[in-house]
């Protein structure tokens, strides 16, 4: 088996070197390391829309450079700050995965960073393997 990993050496708030790769891929498989509304190091504001149209966007990319699509998501694993988010939150996911919705779980979590959502997945390709 072939494993792959894309973004190790990233840096996250401060410029901090992040200890993880952004995701791995393994025989067709690709894991996404947990998302939040990054940009440049810094959490993008404007409330729960705002976020999480930038935290699934950060997804969309890590799934471009591996070369896989929204349409290969199996499985999504959505961590809110405060549940009373998730009606919006769901309405702005829903935007993204409407045609090919996955698996997925959604909890409330403190989080370890100043941003009101999370979000991992998992994808696959059989062409991949």
């Amino acid at each position: 088996m072939t494993i792959k990993r894309f973004g190790t050496g990233s840096k996250g708030a401060g410029g901090q070197p992040l200890p993880f790769a952004r995701a791995v891929q393994a025989n067709g498989w690709l894991y996404v390391s947990g998302q939040v509304a990054m940009e440049n190091g810094e959490i993008v504001r404007g409330g729960i829309v705002a976020e999480t149209r930038k935290t699934i966007e950060n997804v969309i990319a890590i799934l471009k450079e591996a070369g896989y699509g929204l349409e290969d998501v199996v499985r999504v694993g959505v961590w809110l700050d405060d549940p009373r988010d998730f009606w919006s939150f769901n309405g702005v996911y829903a935007e993204y995965f409407k045609d090919h919705p996955p698996a997925r779980a959604c909890v409330q979590s403190s989080m370890m960073v100043d941003c009101k959502v999370e979000i991992d997945c998992v994808a696959f390709r059989a062409d991949k393997m």
